[in-house]
């Protein structure tokens, strides 16, 4: 990658700005730590190029230092989370997550879409001794998230079309399309149900949240079964029914406000 794109008409450019906005993106697709030196052959930049981009980074608290390299910290997570629509959303969600958690003595988490992989935005730890439970801005790709066959179906058109070219550019035609197809078919009832892919004896139970325009989040409780039952799976399926219809209907409420 170089300052001098012969393709790029764009009428004004910030150099510097712009291999910082490099750097934040390229630890934000890898998902894990990165060398100096792994930027750079990545990003096709010399690491003396970088090199100023990264301290700035660190120094605002964008990015930190690990024994395996430089990762993201949660501060353009925060940042994000500070945007209307996402606060409203949080706001609305929390009291009906409260009460789910406390119905099924199960965590439960809420997600959102961002770009070609899933975030999670809110969770409430389950009110028992033993649960399970996602940290605030885990991130996956769509391809492997239970939510993400949601996203994928749920979605106006436009919205599923961007999606769907962005997947392939970088995933391929044949595995979107297995994703694709798959989404389909199991996201025709109120909730989609399926075993964890990352814990075993964990079922995720998700349900949409839906806004005037398609899907905008989804509602998830990674159920585990335990040895005294306080609420079945089924029964926890239910609610989590109801409780993304709720947060639908405030949220329609709120946006015609």
């Amino acid at each position: 990658m170089t300052d001098q794109d012969p393709t790029d008409h764009r009428k004004y450019r910030a150099p510097a700005l712009e291999k910082g906005l490099d750097v934040l993106e390229l630890l934000s697709a890898q998902g894990e730590p990165m060398t100096p030196s792994q930027m750079s052959v990545t990003l096709g930049r010399s690491v003396s190029e970088l090199f100023r981009m990264i301290q700035v980074l660190e120094f605002r608290g964008y990015i930190e230092q690990s024994p395996d390299g430089y990762r993201l910290t949660n501060r353009l997570f925060t940042l994000g989370m500070s945007q209307a629509p996402i606060k409203s959303l949080v706001d609305v969600a929390m009291p009906a997550m409260r009460d789910l958690a406390s119905n099924t003595r199960q965590s439960c988490h809420l997600v959102v879409p961002s770009g070609d992989q899933i975030v999670v935005i809110a969770r409430i730890e389950s009110p028992g001794d033993l649960g399970y439970s996602v940290r605030i801005g885990y991130r996956c790709s769509i391809l492997d998230a239970t939510s993400g066959l949601i996203f994928y179906s749920r979605s106006n058109r436009r919205t599923r079309k961007h999606l769907h070219e962005n997947l392939v550019s970088l995933f391929g035609d044949a595995a979107v399309a297995e994703f694709a197809e798959r989404a389909v078919a199991m996201t025709r009832g109120a909730h989609v149900e399926r075993p964890s892919d990352f814990v075993i004896g964990v079922t995720d139970l998700v349900a949409p949240i839906m806004g005037s325009d398609g899907v905008i989040a989804t509602l998830i409780t990674p159920f585990i079964e335990q040895a005294s039952v306080v609420c079945s799976k089924a029964e926890a399926a239910t609610l989590l029914v109801q409780s993304a219809e709720a947060i639908s209907e405030q949220m329609s409420a709120v946006s015609q406000a």
